[in-house]
């Protein structure tokens, strides 16, 4: 009984192994996946073409090794390369792709880092979309308690407000961010913090405040060489610079930023330093100049609004596409599990079996045992049985005689008991029909109860008479 019992302990335990082995990524394999992404999340400010390749090694690696969690993060951040980089199309392919795996791995935490990057990508080409995404991010951000990402939202959301000219709703999220990001002593959003509130206080006309802030930001932005940042930054210090006159100062502003735009090969931000030299030239009354700056503008917003309608509409292609391909892997996720219930069914089964056929062997084995015990008791029970014949043939006259007298005091007790039966039945009968008339409210309760302790003292005094003749059967007369 006991081996069979450990045989299946040691089959249940191999079975558990062998599927828990199933899901094991060797450590350093999946160390690789992990630093290849996080490499690539922090070269996107500075080169986001390194941001791309960086997430395309970490790819091939965790596809390797069939790391699920690591193939849609790297998915997750060759989007983010490619949303820094301005190709949206690919951007959005590459959110939905990470989206699939993280659905199917139930990574809450890569769910709403991927809502949070898709409502970004949607910040400035349909508002409510961008909220309604960034929203879905926050609720799963808030379930799951991740500050970073509660801090980044709060951040994202009040970009979208700064979008739809929300100044002073945007000013409240960001006033909630800032905080946050201090505690986590997150350098990158803390100089984007500085930055888009400086730019609000810009679009509030309250020049010496925002001046102040977007300084701030820009050196700290230099000092951990984020170049995208500075480039933006000198984008709203020159339009700040134009607006107090000082035309020097805007005119080395634009420089530098477009030197840091085409260092990061931000062509949105090139064509948005062209626009703000034409407001410089507008503004000295160079008309000549500032309408070379306005043609070249026109040329560029034609093709930037001919993109920006082609990104909206692979948007919505691979939105439907995604949500086929999200219901197919639920299916086979149904599947999936599915197996896995008939499996661990087979295994209990099986277990269940061989415990089954221990048993019955077990069970056989003490049978045997027991008859032969049986055998020597049946043996032993004979040799008495002789001893027991010769006294029996010296007490069967005693035994004769005696069960003489017993048949003849059998036969009065049973009389008597007859009698004494026949005396019990008839307070009991009026028992019963007290109770029935009790019942039909035929008899009045006091002298019902009355009576009926009249039928019980008869009956409890038979007992005692039949009590007594029982245990001295000479007495018997009737």
């Amino acid at each position: 009984m006991k081996k069979y019992f450990l045989l299946f302990i040691l089959v249940s335990v191999t079975f558990s192994t062998y599927a828990g082995g199933l899901g094991e990524i060797p450590s350093l394999d999946t160390n690789q996946v992990i630093n290849l992404n996080k490499r690539g999340f922090n070269m996107r400010l500075t080169s986001p073409e390194e941001t791309v390749e960086d997430a395309k090694k970490a790819l091939d690696i965790a596809q390797k090794l069939d790391y699920k969690d690591g193939i849609g993060e790297a998915y997750r951040i060759m989007g983010i390369g490619n949303y820094y980089l301005n190709n949206a199309s690919k951007a959005i392919d590459n959110y939905l792709t990470a989206n699939t795996y993280f659905i199917e791995t139930k990574n809450l935490r890569g769910q709403a880092r991927v809502f949070n990057n898709i409502g970004n990508l949607y910040r400035d080409n349909d508002y409510d979309q961008s909220l309604e995404f960034l929203n879905k991010s926050l609720v799963i951000a808030n379930q799951i308690a991740d500050k970073q990402l509660i801090a980044s939202l709060n951040f994202n959301i009040g970009n979208v407000f700064f979008r739809k000219q929300s100044y002073q709703q945007a000013l409240n999220y960001y006033n909630s961010s800032f905080p946050l990001f201090k505690a986590l002593k997150d350098s990158v959003n803390i100089v984007q913090c500085l930055q888009n509130t400086g730019v609000i206080y810009y679009n509030l006309n309250q020049f010496d405040k925002a001046e102040s802030l977007l300084l701030e930001a820009s050196a700290a932005a230099k000092r951990r060489d984020y170049n995208e940042p500075v480039a933006s930054i000198d984008l709203t210090l020159a339009l700040l610079y134009i607006a107090k006159s000082n035309y020097e100062a805007a005119e080395s502003t634009i420089r530098e930023g477009l030197s840091y735009a085409r260092l990061v090969k931000d062509e949105k931000l090139e064509s948005d330093f062209r626009l703000t030299n034409y407001q410089l030239e507008l503004k000295r009354k160079n008309y000549e100049r500032a309408l070379f700056y306005l043609v070249d503008i026109y040329k560029q917003d034609s093709t930037a609004h001919r993109q920006n309608n082609s990104t909206q509409l692979t948007l919505i292609r691979e939105q439907a596409k995604q949500a086929a391909q999200q219901q197919q892997n639920q299916f086979l996720l149904q599947r999936q599990e599915n197996d896995r219930i008939k499996f661990w069914g087979v295994v209990i089964v099986a277990g269940l079996l061989s415990v089954l056929v221990g048993l019955l062997i077990s069970n056989v084995k003490r049978k045997t045992k027991t008859n032969a015990q049986l055998t020597d008791l049946n043996e032993e029970v004979l040799r008495q049985k002789d001893n027991l014949d010769r006294i029996n043939h010296h007490l069967e006259e005693i035994i004769d005689e005696r069960t003489k007298d017993l048949q003849e005091k059998n036969k009065k007790l049973s009389d008597y008991s007859s009698y004494l039966s026949h005396q019990i039945r008839g307070p009991i009968a009026t028992l019963k029909g007290l109770m029935n008339l009790e019942k039909e409210g035929l008899i009045d309760h006091a002298d019902c109860i009355m009576m009926m302790n009249k039928c019980v003292s008869e009956i409890d005094d038979k007992i005692i008479e039949m009590n007594d003749m029982m245990h001295d059967a000479e007495k018997v007369e009737f």
